[in-house]
């Protein structure tokens, strides 16, 4: 049977129909896009409303057609979350553990930090040199009570030289060997260092005895310590300084005076040891050396004890044995006559 004489036969003009249709349309779309793409020309304002006409109907268009792929996209990682959260769980868990050893590392280096910057930062009034020294090794006893530093003769550490951490004074080198110095804490019982109390200047001897808190011992004058004053070095007898920080003041069960020491307020890691001799070493050599000292007057103004002396008057020599002896007047008598 002929296709005209079939069912489909009266298909052929709505198909033809249809393609010329889907045709107009295509050409309107192509022109649209061509007129959107194309550059600037002299119909400025024809153009703009072409491009805009075209934008505002592309939008909705546009999002409208992506629309399912972005929602198939949110579904697709909703789905491998949910199947894969346990793994995702521990990889997590696993950079929080790590990220907490770098977090106390980090801490641990502040504090180190900050402990350098204030143990390079003390100073002294006069100035003196110090050697910087690591504790590497801690003794501990009934008694005693010593330190070992990583600073030794080749940095000029002397027995006798205090030691001083950031808050206040350590103890004092009681020997010393090539690379290490043996350091002897306030707290020993065998230390013996002379203090004084800042607010009255009243003196005493600081006494270790094996615990935490030295005592005072020979305390002298009226009402000379009060509780909380602050105790320094006193300087006496030369073995340090005087003005270096040593504690506080406190009551003890006992009923005597004992010091809070500032140093124990942190750990002894680090220490500064000054390198100090004697008083002599403190005062300008140049200024003792010079010669020039002020005049010392006398009763006269005009003379000094510093001037050079005047000269000693000549004696005459003694006349001979025999010969009479001279009057001034005879011997004045010649030189008027000429």
């Amino acid at each position: 049977m002929p296709l005209r004489e079939g069912p489909l036969g009266d298909l052929k003009v709505p198909l033809t129909w249809t393609a010329a249709v889907a045709l107009i349309v295509a050409a309107v779309i192509a022109v649209a896009f061509l007129l959107a793409d194309r550059r600037e020309t002299l119909q400025e304002q024809a153009y703009g409303v072409t491009r805009q006409t075209v934008d505002v109907v592309a939008k909705p268009v546009s999002g409208a057609i992506a629309a399912p792929g972005r929602w198939t996209g949110l579904g697709l990682d909703y789905v491998r979350s949910y199947f894969f959260v346990a793994s995702e769980n521990r990889r997590l868990k696993a950079e929080l553990a790590d990220m907490r050893q770098w977090r106390d590392r980090a801490l641990d280096l502040q504090d180190q930090n900050e402990r350098f910057k204030s143990l390079l930062g003390l100073r002294t009034d006069p100035p003196i040199p110090m050697a910087s020294a690591r504790i590497v090794a801690d003794t501990r006893g009934p008694f005693a009570n010593t330190r070992l530093a990583d600073a030794g003769v080749e940095r000029g550490v002397q027995v006798g030289n205090p030691a001083m951490n950031e808050r206040g004074l350590v103890g004092r080198v009681v020997g010393v060997s090539h690379g290490a110095s043996r350091i002897l804490l306030l707290t020993d019982i065998a230390s013996r260092t002379p203090v004084m109390i800042d607010r009255t200047n009243a003196r005493a001897i600081l006494t270790g005895d094996g615990g935490p808190n030295p005592k005072l011992e020979y305390l002298r004058g009226v009402d000379p310590i009060r509780q909380g004053d602050r105790v320094v070095t006193s300087g006496d007898g030369g073995v340090v300084p005087r003005g270096l920080p040593v504690g506080a003041a406190v009551k003890g069960l006992d009923g005597r005076w004992r010091v809070v020491l500032f140093a124990d307020q942190t750990s002894i890691d680090y220490v500064r040891i000054l390198l100090f001799k004697d008083f002599a070493q403190l005062a300008n050599e140049k200024e003792l050396e010079t010669r020039v000292l002020p005049p010392v007057t006398t009763e006269d103004p005009q003379a000094s004890i510093l001037s050079a002396p005047p000269p000693a008057a000549s004696t005459p020599p003694a006349p001979a044995a025999g010969a009479a002896p001279t009057s001034p007047t005879a011997a004045a008598a010649p030189q008027s006559t000429r």
